[in-house]
């Protein structure tokens, strides 16, 4: 016997408060417009600058349910789309996150698409364009998604090579938004905003960061991003040392590396 369970539960992926986040520039604008035509949504930016945030913040405005999938490189097809399986001697279809998005008419978020593997990124070609269906083999059902249905996709180009780059097939299918970083001032009103630490802790956390953002390619693969910040004021404001937050909440985070790790070190120093 077989049967088709359909967990239908978008109220669980509603967020109720506003998520806080600061606009620089008509990247509101440019969602929404996206979304009243239909159009899916790339965000590019390096990690920790608030892609995620700014999902959040516009599932909220819209009055969307949010469906984030993490992915990474075991992804497969029917973990977005959903597989049979056998509970209590019968097989039941259990829909995947994409297809639970699709039937709420809510956005489903893939964040980090290039973790994922490319025969796995193909399924969503077709909600990706003007067909905006989800075919759904092996169930035998082509799913048309509604009006209010999104698809957004966020990836870091910093971190991309040959063998895990974004296809062209998939890139032109989407209205693309880039993020960066926040200027210092915007990035310090976030901290203490975010963690209710001291402007001046605040100004000098920003200041190290833009120090680490610096050695970018001469030794670190990133900077040190708004959320190590973050991080690293919550410890602050937690009665942590500022030298001994920078280490455990950003240098650690930053690089193994013992050369590497003594000058970020030493620039914590030089500011706390």
């Amino acid at each position: 016997m077989q049967q088709v369970l359909r967990i239908l539960k978008p109220e669980e992926y509603f967020i109720e408060e506003e998520p806080y986040y600061e606009s620089v520039g008509n990247e509101i604008a440019v969602f929404e417009a996206a979304y009243r035509n239909g159009l899916p949504v790339l965000l590019k930016g390096p990690t920790g600058c608030g892609k995620t945030r700014f999902m959040e913040h516009m599932a909220w405005r819209l009055k969307r349910a949010l469906i984030t999938v993490s992915c990474h490189d075991d992804l497969t097809a029917s973990d977005l789309v959903g597989r049979f399986l056998v509970k209590g001697g019968e097989t039941i279809w259990v829909d995947g996150p994409l297809a639970r998005a699709v039937r709420a008419g809510g956005i489903c978020y893939l964040d980090e698409i290039v973790e994922a593997r490319k025969d796995t990124t193909v399924v969503i070609h077709p909600l990706a364009d003007d067909r905006r269906v989800l075919p759904m083999e092996k169930a035998g059902e082509l799913l048309a998604a509604p009006d209010d249905f999104c698809l957004a996709i966020s990836y870091n180009p910093g971190y991309q090579s040959v063998l895990k780059d974004l296809k062209q097939s998939t890139r032109q299918r989407f209205v693309a938004l880039e993020f960066d970083y926040p200027e210092a001032g915007l990035e310090q009103r976030i901290l203490e905003k975010e963690t209710g630490v001291a402007p001046e802790q605040a100004r000098r956390l920003v200041k190290f960061a833009h120090m680490t953002r610096n050695l970018k390619g001469q030794g670190l693969d990133e900077g040190a991003s708004t959320r190590l910040l973050v991080h690293a004021a919550k410890l602050i404001v937690s009665g942590v040392a500022p030298v001994t937050a920078c280490r455990s909440a950003i240098a650690q985070a930053l690089t193994d590396d013992a050369d590497m790790l003594a000058a970020v070190y030493e620039l914590s120093a030089s500011l706390f």
